[in-house]
């Protein structure tokens, strides 16, 4: 990615688009750019025309997707995947309508969801396999290669494989471990915790721990750069990025990116280039480029509203982005 020149105001490049309520995720297909909304509607725009569909009967609580479909968790029991056109089409359903706040999908079409204590993974010829925890499942991801599932739960993370008898590996750490992230090169798996902190161990024979603590508040968003080596997350007044080259961030100290009075709520990093977008629960956005620090205004503060969803296409051309107050847009980056 060339950076744009810091005389352009990419504010300018920014198209509005109206949510009205607030924006749980959004997510680029091949032909549209979809919005899953907290009151369980799914927004679909495509160069400022856009529709809307009833994806559930309640709130969107979690939600993950591909090139096709963005497939989301709701509190009415059920998941449902919606296309870039046609309605919405139900994947599975809970007949206690538990609620699905925990989703991922794998590169080779694996899903995996959690009702209750239980997390079910769907290979990708439709088999379904259940795993019952042993406290309710916060945060699930697929390894980056392979059919293994990391779990975060209760004083640790599950890795399982459920497509064999084998029982789950448990990486204990003590706590209560929320999101979890699997590093791009597989050798790392990272959870964000009640605690205010980061816990990461290195896999192998004999896993290592990694403690990243400091946080004023709770890291609820992580992402890995595109070559694997930094973690960007949210939870202080600017982005937190821990280095993973060689053993990871055990040592080392992180880099702090767009520090402002406001707390970061959002953080992804652009698929192919150490360029960061941060968002604020102030409403602003910047882009920061890793390599000299560099900062670009996307979106100035906005009076309560803090952005709650990002997304990358997957060319690093646009930037979507959502809101907690139903305001939302579309950056393009100038050539």
């Amino acid at each position: 990615m060339t950076a744009p020149n810091p005389s352009v105001s990419l504010r300018e490049h920014v198209v509005p688009i109206k949510a009205e309520t607030h924006v749980v995720a959004v997510r680029w297909l091949k032909q549209a750019l979809v919005l899953g909304l907290a009151d369980g509607r799914v927004l679909r725009w495509r160069d400022g025309a856009t529709d809307i569909v009833e994806a559930h009967a309640g709130g969107i609580l979690c939600a993950t997707g591909d090139k096709d479909r963005l497939i989301s968790g709701g509190d009415d029991g059920r998941v449902v995947a919606t296309g870039a056109e046609g309605e919405p089409e139900e994947l599975a359903k809970d007949p206690k309508r538990r609620w699905i706040d925990a989703i991922t999908l794998s590169a080779g079409g694996n899903l995996a969801w959690n009702t209750g204590k239980t997390v079910h993974a769907r290979d990708e010829k439709g088999r379904i396999r259940t795993l019952e925890a042993a406290s309710t499942p916060q945060g699930l991801v697929f390894a980056p290669k392979g059919y293994r599932l990391a779990i975060a739960q209760m004083n640790g993370v599950s890795l399982w494989y459920p497509n064999t008898e084998a029982k789950p590996e448990f990486l204990e750490w003590k706590g209560s471990h929320l999101d979890v992230a699997w590093s791009p090169d597989g050798r790392f798996v990272v959870t964000s915790m009640q605690e205010n902190a980061l816990h990461g161990w290195k896999l192998g024979d004999k896993p290592s721990h990694m403690r990243m603590t400091g946080y004023p508040a709770k890291p609820r968003s992580l992402s890995w750069s595109h070559d694997g080596l930094w973690l960007a997350s949210s939870g202080a007044d600017g982005a937190i990025v821990w280095p993973f080259q060689g053993d990871g961030p055990q040592g080392k100290a992180p880099r702090e990116c767009g520090v402002r009075h406001a707390r970061v709520t959002r953080v992804a990093f652009h698929p192919g280039a150490l360029v960061l977008a941060i968002g604020y629960d102030d409403g602003c956005i910047l882009l920061v480029r890793l390599t000299d620090g560099s900062e670009l205004l996307v979106r100035p503060a906005q009076k309560g509203s803090g952005i709650s969803a990002f997304a990358w296409d997957k060319g690093g051309k646009r930037l979507a982005f959502g809101a907690e107050d139903g305001a939302a847009g579309v950056l393009t980056l100038p050539a």
